[in-house]
């Protein structure tokens, strides 16, 4: 069950569909793999995962927050992998990382310093940064715990936070009018709703002046100035790893929840020329990837 769509994960999926014939799992042959794609539309995920019950497939794959819980609602049988999660324990998907129990397990996305090494970032990017936007999906229940997070390391470096939320990519427009001239940076989560309309944000991010933060590489490839977090086609290929366990009759409950060993630090030059800004050449150095 993807939450986007077909091209905007193909990185992704194959990095999963290549691990799962290394291991000798070849789709058409001895699996059938069904694709389903939200298209960054949130109501669709009870549906798709209902479909999934229906067919009686034998495990179901999803990531990102609110569809793992909408697989979870749909069924206590089939097993489910989610490839990334916030936080699975903070937002109920499993009961502990060690012994997730239920049919449920995966990879979390979620280290206890990131939050505080994203602004920290940030900060050395935008001298004197003092007043930062939170961009969230008031619907999704891991944007209200990644907000804390983010909200509290802000804090704690002296910087104040301006919460701005939104339901529906309509209210975007209105939402970045608002930022003008309150904050002087963004911090954009990794979420469903907001992936799908990163190049928007990003548009309007660059026309308002506001240099952004971002959780994953893509919203950078798409014109943001920069991201720091898991690797997620490293965690998609490791998510073909348990579905292999789980095909050769391990029960989820019986997997620990594994976490990100792999983070990337990308930063766009193109952008950040474009605000005016000079990045450092100690973060040049510690980027894993300049784009150009």
């Amino acid at each position: 069950m993807g939450s986007g769509t077909a091209a905007a994960q193909s990185e992704w999926t194959a990095a999963f569909v290549q691990r799962l014939r290394e291991l000798g799992w070849r789709d058409g042959d001895n699996v059938t793999i069904e694709y389903r794609w939200a298209g960054g539309r949130s109501d669709r995920f009870a549906e798709i995962a209902a479909e999934f019950v229906r067919l009686k497939v034998d495990v179901i794959v999803t990531h990102n927050t609110p569809p793992v819980i909408a697989a979870k609602q749909a069924t206590s049988v089939i097993p489910i992998v989610f490839a990334t999660a916030g936080d699975p324990v903070g937002s109920g998907v499993v009961a502990s990382l060690a012994r997730p129990g239920g049919n449920i397990t995966g990879l979390s996305s979620e280290t206890p310093d990131t939050a505080g090494k994203k602004v920290g970032l940030l900060r050395e990017l935008v001298p004197g940064l003092s007043r930062l936007a939170i961009l969230a999906d008031v619907g999704n229940p891991y944007a209200a715990l990644d907000e804390r997070k983010i909200g509290e390391a802000a804090r704690s470096l002296g910087i104040e936070v301006a919460p701005f939320e939104i339901r529906q990519a309509g209210e975007l427009d209105a939402t970045f009018e608002a930022m003008k001239g309150r904050v002087q940076a963004l911090f954009v989560l990794a979420v469903p709703l907001l992936f799908a309309n990163r190049v928007r944000i990003n548009t309007l991010a660059l026309a308002a002046r506001l240099p952004t933060m971002h959780g994953v590489r893509e919203y950078v490839e798409a014109g943001g100035l920069m991201s720091y977090g898991p690797n997620w086609p490293d965690m998609w290929r490791r998510a073909g790893d348990l579905v292999d366990k789980i095909l050769h009759g391990t029960k989820p409950a019986d997997i620990p929840v594994e976490q990100p060993n792999k983070f990337d630090l990308v930063i766009n030059l193109t952008t950040a020329k474009a605000l005016g800004l000079t990045v450092p050449p100690s973060l040049i150095a510690r980027a894993d990837e300049v784009i150009e």
